[in-house]
Order: structure tokens, then C-alpha cells, then sequence
């Protein structure tokens, strides 16, 4: 019975969050008639399974407050077809024009996207652009992360202007099922993205791993490493 009640009070905060977008734990608390306390542990459950995510936001001279949204994961709690309406579109399309003629089109797609990328991220430092990447990945749905490397990764042993960049969902799954070129795509605009870094995927969805990956290596350490 009291894991019912729990797992109840769990989908009623990601329902609350869904239609309101984000809440403080005080907020929820109020709103659903449950103590603060018995919140933040259903909170820090819901964080741990990946379902929601918060910011800090400093209010006035007191601490911190915790801003708490749904991840896209959390999203996906909830059923939608946008995905099946978007393969089952480009199906027909297949059949119209044919499929080379829709692999064309989402190419030309996806290079308008790094166009825009481009302008967004700006021209910082390299950790500023990447930095910027996630953010936008983020709020297309994607539980994106990024860190540097360093002589501590056992996987990438090397120091330099040299990042891993992380999607840990596809927002696009279901067409990347079907049309697996838009996941060559997506590489492709990474690459545009960063025009003064070389891009290679580390980790791929489709192959059966748990995120997509990409090593991001400024070029002039690629040349360095050259010579």
C-alpha cells in the first residue's frame, strides 16, 4: 500500500511539472498537500531516475532555491505520437518522391540547423560554444552533458582544448530508427557547429549503447599531435 501511495505522489509531481513547467519543492509541497520533507525525498527519487533536473537560483541574501523541471525522459512518462507521426510522414514522403530524394531533404534540414547552431553558440571560447551546444540540445529534449579530458579518462588520455559531448536519449529515436542517415547528419552538423575542432562519435544509440558520444579535439591540437 505504501509503495502505491508513493508511486502515486511521484506521478502527480511529474503531472504538476508538465502543466506548470517548473515548480520549487515548497511549491510542490503546497500544491499537492504533502510536507516539504516528504517532497524532497520523492524529489531526489525522481532526480535519481533520471525523470526530472534543477537549477539553482539564488532569491535575495538567503540560500539557493532548487528549480525543478521534467528532463525529456520524464516527458516521455507521458504518451505522445509525434514520433510515429513524423516516420509514418516521411514514409509517405519515401513513397511520393522516393527515399533518396527524402534523405536529401532531411540533409538540407539538417544543415540549416547547424547554420542556426552556428549563430547561437557565438564565437567564444571553445568550452563557451560547447557549453551553449548543450544548452540548446537541452531544450530540444536531449539530456545532453559535456566534460573536458584530461590525463584522469581512461578512455581519452590526453590533454588539450579536448571535450566529450554527451546525448544520453535520442529526442529523435524513431526517425533515426528508420532513416539512420540523420544520425551521420547530426555528426555532420556538429562538425559545422565547430568548424575549428575535429568531431568523432565515441557512442551511438543505435548500436545498442545507452547514449550517443562525440570527442570534440580543437584542430590545433589534432596538428600538434601530428607532428
Amino acid at each position: 500500500m505504501m509503495q502505491t501511495q508513493q508511486t502515486s505522489t511521484k506521478q502527480d509531481i511529474l503531472q504538476f511539472l508538465l502543466k506548470g513547467d517548473k515548480a520549487t519543492a515548497l511549491e510542490l509541497a503546497e500544491s499537492l498537500d504533502i510536507s516539504p520533507q516528504a517532497i524532497r525525498r520523492h524529489l531526489k527519487d525522481l532526480e535519481a531516475e533520471g525523470l526530472i533536473q534543477y537549477q539553482s537560483v539564488q532569491a535575495g541574501m538567503g540560500r539557493p532555491q532548487h528549480i525543478y523541471e521534467l528532463t525529456s525522459l520524464g516527458r516521455d512518462r507521458f504518451p505522445n505520437r509525434y514520433g510515429d507521426f513524423a516516420v509514418s510522414f516521411l514514409d509517405t514522403l519515401a513513397e511520393t518522391v522516393g527515399r533518396e530524394q527524402v534523405i536529401s531533404i532531411l540533409q538540407k534540414q539538417w544543415e540549416r540547423k547547424a547554420m542556426e547552431y552556428r549563430r547561437l553558440v557565438g564565437s567564444g571560447s571553445l568550452q563557451e560554444r560547447v557549453s551553449g551546444l548543450v544548452e540548446l540540445r537541452r531544450a530540444e529534449g536531449y539530456m545532453a552533458e559535456f566534460y573536458p579530458v584530461d590525463d584522469r579518462d581512461s578512455d581519452f588520455s590526453a590533454q588539450g582544448d579536448r571535450f566529450v559531448f554527451m546525448e544520453h536519449n535520442c529526442a529523435i529515436s524513431n526517425v533515426a530508427e528508420t532513416f539512420p542517415s540523420v544520425c551521420g547528419n547530426e555528426l555532420e552538423m556538429f562538425a559545422a557547429v565547430l568548424p575549428d575542432c575535429s568531431v568523432e562519435r565515441t557512442h551511438w544509440i543505435i548500436d545498442g549503447e545507452h547514449r550517443c558520444g562525440y570527442l570534440i579535439v580543437a584542430k590545433k591540437e589534432v596538428r600538434q599531435r601530428i607532428l
